[in-house]
């Protein structure tokens, strides 16, 4: 068969879909998917992120949605392509209220895989291209108030005499990304963020922090970075990309804020959020309350007997200022995934007799064998040359239900753990304990189910398997005495310093902290599909858990992640909200229920 051949199949199998859909035939519809078959949509069907597994979860959920939704004008998008007895392809399609994208698989001309997802609202679409606003103002008109003033009057208004629809506590990337997609939405949007200036989130961790994912991965919206950007960006200049972005974006950014309270009044269905902007008590009612917190933002301190006993100084991992004060000094970590890897790279730098305590199995992925295996076949030069922009890529990642991502992903790590056999093997002979996930499907399964777990090594593993780096593994402390920490065996070891590089806790701390304990609870954990592995229980959800997304709160959403999801999803969230703005219908199907409080 050629490339015709192939369009032809994905041509009638989408007109044979649409036409089971036209008729609301929902049996015609099941029949034209395998048995073993999933639907994931982002918004367009279900005004949720929801995967349908099997065919009775799709006769479900078409009972519930189809005659809302309205779907037509299925067509196919550029050329299929055909690979291992899969046929695949892009296609665009309608709902009443909106247009869409999606990507289909095939398997002996039945539907595999399905992804839908909304594109922008009829009506309502972002003004650019051929719509693009004017700009400067041609003719001549008295009292004409220039660009720059209407920014001030916008920038001055807005929090006080007018109100924003929403409010997004959290400047950081997911803020910045969702505000600029809001932005171009045109919904009023307030961004708090408690630093100085935008990008601080960056710019004030330890000095050795960098992306460790390629530059092709973490495009913001809108703005991408340019072709002569570092392949791996240190935090200071993506400090300054964030701080720039907010500016050209026209984004209404309070830096200095700190929000202390929230509350939502269920009879109006609105907000009343406390902050203090620059010392200055201000109130905002919103409609609608997004906690762009981050992952990596609440941080989780253990408990340890003795820590008001010990001399030296004790400090989170995102409190680490960098190795400088530290030169001859005796530093003890106590973690060993990311941060707990580049710290004590930058502190054996200086001089720093540095020891990591490694109390459970890490995965460590080489930073180059990762993008050459994992990514460089959709986020790389290559893939550019291949015609797989960032945007593309974006979707063709999204198709892969995450009930059988873990399939695609063991053959990867298999072959990783053959190419770079030496490494492991040298980290074992250490004492390292290492792990390729529970089901050898690596690191971005340990990142979607727990968020930890794994260290991108660029050049830090080397330092832990010559011994540099020096590593207890499998043990607890027991206790930290005046100079030094005591463990589990038995031994003892002198301290400067503890680092804990321990993690963070679940997203759902904010909305404890800034709302109540009752709301934190009634949404629940935050993060994780539910895949019943380590730090990820069960039962299964097969989407991150409240992740961009209606929760169990009226008007609460969470948005983070890293820079690839804050960029992909926030097109998604900033949808849901303008559709609400707009007082569109919005049929949630499958609100996700609780299983877990935190």
């Amino acid at each position: 068969m050629d490339s015709a051949d192939y369009n032809k199949q994905i041509g009638d199998w989408l007109a044979a879909f649409e036409n089971a859909l036209k008729q609301s035939d929902i049996n015609a519809v099941t029949n034209l998917f395998n048995d073993d078959c999933y639907w994931r949509d982002l918004v367009s069907f279900t005004w949720n992120n929801k995967t349908l597994e099997g065919k009775a979860q799709i006769n479900d959920m078409l009972q519930s949605q189809l005659a809302n939704v309205q779907p037509s004008n299925w067509q196919i998008l550029g050329d299929a392509s055909h690979a291992d007895g899969v046929t695949e392809s892009f296609f665009t399609f309608d709902t009443g209220v909106s247009r869409g994208k999606g990507y289909v698989r095939l398997k002996d001309g039945k539907c595999w895989t399905l992804l839908t997802t909304m594109v922008e609202l009829k009506g309502h679409e972002e003004k650019k291209g051929t719509t693009r606003p004017m700009g400067a103002e041609h003719g001549v008109e008295k009292d004409r108030l220039s660009w720059a003033q209407k920014r001030e009057n916008e920038v001055a208004e807005l929090g006080y005499s007018e109100q924003p629809y929403v409010v997004i506590i959290g400047g950081g990337q997911g803020g910045i990304a969702l505000g600029a997609r809001l932005r171009h939405l045109n919904v009023p949007t307030i961004i708090i963020e408690k630093n100085d200036r935008a990008g601080d989130s960056w710019r004030k961790r330890y000095k050795s922090l960098c992306l460790h994912d390629p530059i092709w991965y973490d495009h913001l919206p809108y703005l991408p970075f340019p072709d002569s950007w570092p392949v791996f960006s240190p935090k200071d200049k993506v400090g300054d990309w964030l701080e720039m972005y907010t500016k050209v974006m026209e984004l209404n950014y309070w830096s200095k804020t700190e929000c202390k309270s929230a509350n939502f009044d269920e009879h109006t269905g609105t907000w009343t959020i406390n902050v203090i902007r620059d010392g200055v008590p201000v109130t905002l009612r919103p409609t609608q309350l997004v906690l762009a917190t981050g992952m990596s933002g609440k941080k989780n301190v253990p408990t340890f007997t003795g820590q008001d006993v010990f001399q030296g100084e004790q400090q989170h991992s995102s409190e680490h200022p960098g190795p400088d004060a530290y030169k001859d000094k005796k530093v003890v970590i106590i973690g060993s995934n990311n941060s707990a890897h580049d710290i004590a790279a930058a502190l054996w730098e200086v001089g720093s007799d540095v020891t990591m305590i490694q109390r459970s199995s890490t995965h460590i992925a080489k930073s180059d064998t990762l993008m050459e295996l994992a990514l460089g076949g959709l986020y790389s030069e290559e893939a550019i040359a291949n015609g797989i922009d960032h945007h593309t890529a974006d979707l063709i990642f999204a198709s892969v239900p995450y009930k059988i991502m873990h399939e695609f992903h063991i053959p990867v790590y298999e072959e990783m753990a053959e190419r770079d056999k030496d490494l492991y093997d040298r980290l074992r002979k250490a004492g390292f304990m290492l792990d390729f996930g529970e089901d050898g499907s690596g690191l971005f399964m340990k990142y979607l189910r727990r968020g930890s777990g794994y260290y991108i090594d660029v050049g830090a593993s080397e330092l832990v398997a010559d011994g540099k780096i020096k590593l207890k593994s499998g043990v607890e402390v027991s206790e930290l005495k005046q100079n030094s920490i005591a463990f589990s065996d038995g031994t003892e070891l002198e301290a400067d310093l503890i680092v804990y590089a321990t993690g963070y806790g679940s997203m759902n701390g904010w909305a404890a902290d800034l709302i109540s304990q009752e709301v934190a609870d009634k949404v629940g954990k935050c993060w994780g599909l539910g895949s019943d592995t380590r730090k990820d229980p069960g039962p299964w959800e097969g989407e991150p858990r409240n992740m961009w997304k209606p929760t169990q709160q009226q008007n609460m959403w969470f948005h983070g992640g890293n820079l690839h999801q804050s960029r992909h999803y926030s097109q998604f969230l900033s949808l849901q909200l303008k559709a609400r703005k707009e007082g569109l219908e919005t049929p949630v199907y499958a609100l996700a229920p609780v299983h877990h409080l935190g």
